[in-house]
């Protein structure tokens, strides 16, 4: 099977499989978004008489009966296809005849592609947002069901002030409603429009209507001027993990306190034999190896982000081949945010508290007595605070 820009001369296939690498893999979960994009655009060839209403509805047909027969298993995207482009264009074009190489007019692979991304990336943020939401409601629940019990806060991992229940999960809960917010808002870059920018100068004498696709795709807005298209490639992405990277944070550090809570000096909570694992070698242990991996993979956020980052920071403008690298690290960060909310808001359902385990050192209550000072007598805070830590100096309670 020839690829796209192929003009009859052999490539070396160390050539492909070092080019492709693990490309046509990747691209497996764009196909249905490319055939929708591809459809779109066929649509608006006709519209605007670059193409015949028999070859439209074909190209539909095609395009559909292969996204449908994909999403069943029975096709996969080979290494020899190169990329998942054109494993959809040599597959219609093998349905359906000389019409499937005619959807090409007007676009490039670069703004096919990053079309398929963008639309794939509008579901995917909805998705992690919406675990985000998942992961804050079951805290939420977690406070309703047990946020009376009063429990230390620490600051320098020392006990601080009374905190409870309620206010340590609801912290977390408000920071992980902030994440999804802070994802939603990178819808405003997906929103851009990139086909009919080509290879990212246009298609001149072609009247293409990139309004059309853009309502088509529910798009914001088309992407101007053309040369800014691959001069984007990778900020929406960039950004995508970035969110990821704060939302893992949180999930880390929440994860790092129920690793404290549950050790046998804390035992503040208790986690059922469903969500821990077992040892090889002691036979008493329960490991809390969900939230220690949670904690762990923050650090493979952060290098997802990092790697996006540099694959696109000094490039010229236009279109280069680096930009191909961007799709690893984005699928990774996009996985692991998938995975980890999932699990985590069940594991927070099975969680409780030990109340009788719980105890406050009765020294947290200084900074309380300080302000009583302060409010019955009217003395300044100050002084409040130096007679109230020279009392507890004095005299152990």
């Amino acid at each position: 099977m020839s690829r796209l820009w192929d003009k009859g001369a052999p490539l070396d296939e160390r050539v492909l499989a070092y080019t492709a690498g693990e490309d046509h893999a990747l691209d497996e979960r764009l196909v249905r978004y490319d055939a929708e994009a591809s459809i779109a655009h066929a649509r608006m060839l006709h519209a605007q008489g670059l193409l015949s209403g028999d070859d439209c509805a074909a190209i539909e047909r095609g395009l559909e009966s292969l996204a449908a027969t994909h999403a069943l298993g029975e096709w996969r995207i080979e290494l020899f296809d190169e990329d998942g482009q054109t494993a959809l264009e040599q597959r219609l074009t093998a349905m359906i005849g000389a019409a499937g190489g005619r959807v090409h007019l007007g676009r490039s692979r670069n703004d096919q592609v990053l079309t398929a991304l963008r639309l794939y990336l509008r579901d995917a943020v909805k998705q992690i947002a919406h675990g985000a939401i998942d992961v804050a409601e079951a805290l939420e629940r977690l406070a309703t069901r047990e946020g009376a019990l009063v429990i230390p806060g620490y600051t320098h991992m020392q006990q601080a002030m009374p905190s409870s229940v309620a206010l340590w999960a609801g912290g977390f809960a408000a920071e992980l409603r902030d994440d999804a917010a802070g994802l939603e808002a990178t819808q405003r870059r997906l929103g851009r429009n990139p086909l009919g920018s080509a290879a990212g100068y246009g298609t001149p004498a072609l009247p293409l209507d990139r309004a059309a696709t853009t309502r088509a795709l529910g798009f914001d807005a088309p992407q101007e001027p053309v040369t800014a298209v691959q001069l984007s490639r990778g900020k929406a992405e960039a950004q995508v993990l970035f969110e990821i990277a704060l939302l893992m944070q949180d999930l880390g550090r929440f994860a790092a306190d129920v690793c404290l809570f549950y050790t046998q000096e804390f035992a503040f909570v208790e986690l059922p034999d469903a969500f821990t694992t077992g040892s090889s070698i002691m036979p008493q242990k329960r490991n809390p190896d969900v939230f220690e991996l949670l904690r762990g993979r923050t650090a493979t956020a952060h290098g997802c982000l990092v790697e996006a980052l540099g694959i696109f920071a000094k490039l010229p403008s236009g279109y280069q081949r680096d930009l191909q690298l961007l799709k690893a690290p984005l699928f990774r960060g996009i996985d692991l945010a998938l995975a980890s909310t999932n699990i985590l808001g069940p594991a927070i359902d099975a969680m409780r508290f030990r109340p009788e385990n719980v105890l406050l050192d009765p020294s947290i209550h200084a900074a309380e007595r300080a302000n009583e000072l302060v409010v019955r007598e009217g003395i300044p805070f100050r002084e409040a605070y130096r007679r109230v830590g020279a009392a507890l100096a004095r005299k152990p309670e």
